[in-house]
Order: structure tokens, then sequence, then C-alpha cells
């Protein structure tokens, strides 16, 4: 078999010629097509990188600031905790002297009305007392009634103490009626007349 040179020659020159094209036209354009997807690669790498540090970062922003607001809620929480006990022991403090307050005035009504009950007890026995004295005394009435109770009012006149006396002589300047129920006798007379001299001359010097 003989070899055409020439046409080896030219097989060689158009093979070149293709390579040379082919690096031309297709394997730089190629090429670059892939630096540039690999420049992209590596931008987007790096964008996702960044922005995982930057979330990181915001986590950790996060969780220091839940931190602090836990702490902040804590501490809250213990400033009411404190408040609502000073305003509890306040407010029992007010309840206790409005019921201190609220006995103190119960006690004084009740007193009150005790007092009113006993001086209308008094008074009412005072006036039972007089009007079974009056009956007592209008059914055993006499002179002789008469006489021992004369006998006892110079006794009480004689025993009475001087704050009482001047308390009687000063109600009407020192004098007064002295009624009975029946007429006295002049030895009567005198004896009531000399007890009450005796004791408001007395009282008089």
């Amino acid at each position: 078999m003989e070899i055409n040179w020439t046409t080896f020659a030219l097989e060689i020159i158009n093979f070149l010629a293709l390579l040379w094209i082919l690096k031309r036209f297709l394997y730089r354009p190629v090429m670059q097509t892939l630096a540039e997807r690999r420049s992209g690669i590596e931008r987007t790498l790096a964008e996702a990188r960044a922005t995982e540090a930057q979330a990181a970062s915001m986590k950790q922003q996060f969780e220091c600031r839940l931190a602090d607001w836990e702490q902040e809620k804590a501490s809250a929480r213990t400033r009411f905790e404190a408040e609502l006990a000073v305003e509890r022991g306040r407010q029992m403090d007010a309840l206790a002297r409005e019921l201190a307050g609220e006995r103190e005035r119960s006690a004084a009504v009740e007193a009150h009305r005790r007092e009113t009950q006993r001086r209308e007890l008094a008074t009412q026995a005072g006036s039972e007392a007089r009007r079974f004295a009056s009956v007592l005394l209008a059914r055993v009435a006499g002179p002789d009634l008469e006489a021992r109770l004369l006998e006892v009012f110079v006794e009480e006149l004689a025993a009475l103490p001087e704050e009482s006396l001047a308390a009687v002589r000063s109600g009407r300047n020192g004098q007064g009626v002295l009624r009975t129920a029946y007429v006295l006798n002049d030895e009567q007379r005198r004896l009531l007349s000399g007890a009450i001299d005796a004791r408001l001359a007395a009282c008089r010097t």
C-alpha cells in the first residue's frame, strides 16, 4: 500500500485546523462558561456561607435576647409579687383598722343601747317602785306611819353629807316646802324644824 504524503499532509492540516477551530469557537466558550458557572457556584457558596454565618449570629443574638427576656420576666414577676405582697399587706392593715373601728363603733352603739336600756329600766323600775310605794302607802297610811316617816326623815337628814346639804340649799336658795299627808302636831313640828335648822344652820355657818 502506497502512502500519499500529500493527502496525509492535508489531513494533518485539516486536523490541526479543526483543532484550532474547536479551540477557538468551542473550547474557549465552554471553558469560559464553565469558569463563569464555577464562579457563580463559588459566589453562591460564599453567599450561602455568609447567610449561614448571619443566621448563626442572629440565632445567638436571639438566644441571648431570649435569655435576657426570661431574666427580665423573672425580675418583673419578682417585683410584681413584692408589690402585690405590699399591697396585700396594706389592704389587710386597712381592713384590720376598718374592722377595729367597726368593732369600736359597734361596742359604742351596744354600750349606748345598754345604757339607754338600763336608764329605761331604771326609770321604769323607779316608776314601778313609786307606784308600788304609793299604793302601799295609800293602804297603810295613817298618823302612826306619818310619825315613823318623820323620824326616818330626821335620821336621814342628820346623816346627810355636807355636799348633799349644799346641793339642797342651793336648789331653792336655802328655802323649801315640806308637805305631809297629815297635819303635824306641835311636838312633831318642833322636832322637824329643829332638825332642819340644825343642819342648814351648820351649813350656813
